[in-house]
């Protein structure tokens, strides 16, 4: 990925820095429950360029993934038809479910998870439910920051004078939200699993610069991008850029990781290294 040619490239004007997800459970380092290869060395560059940068920073939102133990994505959700478990990394289907392969463990959400699994196959997104390996449940080491990333916000924090934003997603256990701005499947008993608005305004209302960065380009970083520039005008859109070597995709999902950079590009925002970011705005 190059470059693209920087429209905006006044060093005058603002810059925001929106990191998605840069926790523990993400990364290539011992522990991490669902570690995507290159994350570590990926965070490690973006608190270099938070350091490097800081000064020309006006504001830093930062996305958690927050989890339960048990979820609709989670291994302890589910069942094969005969009973037996489902291992993480299965993808499930709506009609693999109403042929009996796979079922809730708990009975009373059969009605739920058919409802859920049409709207998410016919969301835009078109996603099929992956059952996923247990990560970033809220409390644990896993649900933390990267320590580079934290102590690089930290240090931000006190010398800009102001509050990075951390926004938790992916709460309500019923539904998957792989973006900040809104679940796959928002729930009507549940308007935290509707559009974020105030993230929504927060990011596109900057007059600025937007660096997006953080784990995973396939699936988190790409979903958060693309709905916030749903909500951007052309022009607000050239001045979004992709921190390209701050984001890496889940191992067999890079496919979609380079789709959602083609089309970001092709919608006039800006691919950049973190080192061509820096550049443009010292």
């Amino acid at each position: 990925m190059s470059a693209a040619s920087a429209t905006p490239s006044s060093p005058a004007l603002p810059s925001q820095l929106l990191i998605v997800d840069p926790q523990n459970d993400f990364c290539d380092i011992d522990g991490a429950a669902l570690p995507v290869q290159g994350a570590h060395a990926d965070l490690q560059r973006l608190a270099g360029f938070i350091r490097a940068t800081g000064d020309r920073l006006a504001d830093i939102v930062v996305t958690l993934d927050s989890h339960a133990a048990y979820g609709i994505e989670r291994p302890s959700f589910w069942q094969t038809g005969d009973g037996g478990p489902v291992a993480p990394f299965t993808q499930i289907t709506s009609q693999q479910v109403r042929e009996g392969h796979y079922a809730p463990r708990d009975r009373h959400l059969a009605e739920h998870v058919r409802f859920y699994l049409d709207a998410l196959e016919s969301s835009p997104h078109q996603y099929r439910l992956m059952v996923w390996p247990a990560h970033c449940i809220t409390g644990t080491w896993g649900h933390n920051l990267h320590a580079d990333v934290a102590q690089a916000l930290a240090e931000w924090e006190q010398r800009a004078w102001r509050v990075v934003e951390k926004v938790l997603k992916g709460r309500n256990p019923l539904t998957e939200q792989y973006s900040a701005v809104k679940a796959e499947v928002p729930l009507p008993d549940d308007p935290s699993t509707g559009i974020n608005h105030l993230l929504v305004d927060r990011i596109v209302a900057f007059s600025g610069l937007t660096f997006i960065a953080g784990e995973a380009s396939s699936h988190c970083v790409a979903a958060t991008t693309e709905d916030l520039l749903d909500a951007m005008t052309p022009e607000r859109r050239s001045r979004v850029v992709l921190l390209s070597d701050c984001m890496s995709p889940v191992g067999g999902f890079e496919t979609g990781a380079s789709g959602f950079v083609e089309r970001a590009q092709a919608l006039g925002v800006q691919v950049m290294t973190a080192a061509q970011a820096q550049a443009l705005i010292a």
